[in-house]
């Protein structure tokens, strides 16, 4: 009978170990800031740097952290070596699809063209087919980002038109942008630019900056300055940088090609947030052929003002970003 109240109360206690092992195996507050420092990093093309912060984060089980962890070492060597693969295959192991993609991706190395690999290792076409299986499951389940990675697996434009309508606002932009460069089908011209509107429109509307950005393009096209300046500056709230660049290049210009008022403090704090960015995308080169020209129609008192701006710009935004696509 003893025994047998044992075996009653045994899951109990399993499930009681089992919890306690995934509260301990769950990330520090540390790992969650390092994640976010690293992938802050990476995006604004500090591939090097941000490694250190996304090998702490990863070591706390988190797979994205571990995605991005390989993508930032293979960018730095430009090419996946091991250390890379081996991020990819931890991230791939606990269901990061953008993982099995890039594993998918790479050339097969040598053990498995001798045959002789360790076992349980998969071929680059096993990871691309079980990438496939996992998106075209979650895909059925209604899920947009899974959609348009079955785009980027397939390459079939009806996974991008799908994700774009279920509201996942990358394939909003990208569906807009085939459309702007000849793709798809369309009867009148007018037709045609009526369909990049509504989708860079979406894309925007769902928070995405590069959307933003296209929208403002679009409205520039139509002679709608108002919208222009609406999402040029929505997109530099957003952190975006191209959209903090030209929101404050514009804020600068006296007369203002496009209606903006101007405000020297405010062009200055904005663009010279932009020299942080030491990595790679070139702005700075933009920033010191602008921003020179500003300051010198400033006085000492308004550079001044123009930095506490800066500041305060700072730690009330996003933090700069050139957002590059994830995959």
């Amino acid at each position: 009978m003893k025994s047998l109240n044992t075996m009653k109360f045994f899951p109990f206690f399993l499930l009681l170990y089992l919890l306690s092992t995934a509260t301990s195996a769950a990330p520090s507050p540390e790992q969650k800031e390092a994640k976010e420092k690293g992938i802050e990093l990476y995006n604004q093309y500090k591939a090097i740097s941000a490694v250190t912060y996304l090998k702490l984060a990863a070591e706390g089980g988190d797979d994205e952290a571990m995605y991005y962890l390989g993508e930032a070492i293979r960018k730095n060597n430009r090419y996946m070596n091991a250390e890379a693969q081996k991020a990819y295959e931890d991230s791939a192991a606990l269901g990061n699809i953008y993982s099995m993609i890039r594993l998918g991706q790479a050339t097969d190395d040598l053990c498995i063209a001798m045959n002789n690999c360790p076992q349980g290792k998969k071929a680059a076409k096993e990871w691309m087919d079980l990438a496939k299986k996992s998106a075209s499951l979650e895909a059925g389940r209604g899920n947009a980002e899974s959609m348009y990675l079955m785009y980027e697996i397939s390459g079939d434009d009806k996974w991008l038109e799908k994700s774009a309508q279920n509201g996942f606002s990358l394939a909003q932009f990208r569906l807009a942008t085939k459309y702007q460069e000849g793709g798809g089908f369309f009867l009148l011209p007018a037709n045609r630019l009526d369909a990049v509107e509504l989708w860079m429109k979406a894309s925007a509307e769902g928070g995405y900056p590069p959307g933003m950005m296209g929208l403002a393009a679009v409205s520039i096209e139509k002679k709608d300055l108002e919208s222009f300046r609406l999402w040029n500056e929505k997109a530099a709230a957003s952190g975006y940088v191209e959209g903090v660049f030209g929101y404050g290049s514009y804020l600068g210009e006296d007369p203002s090609n496009y209606g903006f008022k101007l405000d020297l403090v405010k062009s200055y704090a904005l663009l010279s947030l932009l020299y942080e960015l030491d990595g790679g995308g070139h702005v700075r080169r933009n920033v010191e052929d602008v921003l020179p020209e500003i300051a010198k129609r400033m006085s000492p008192e308004q550079i001044k003002e123009a930095k506490k701006f800066s500041e305060a710009w700072k730690s009330s935004h996003p933090p700069l970003s050139f957002f590059p696509d994830k995959l």
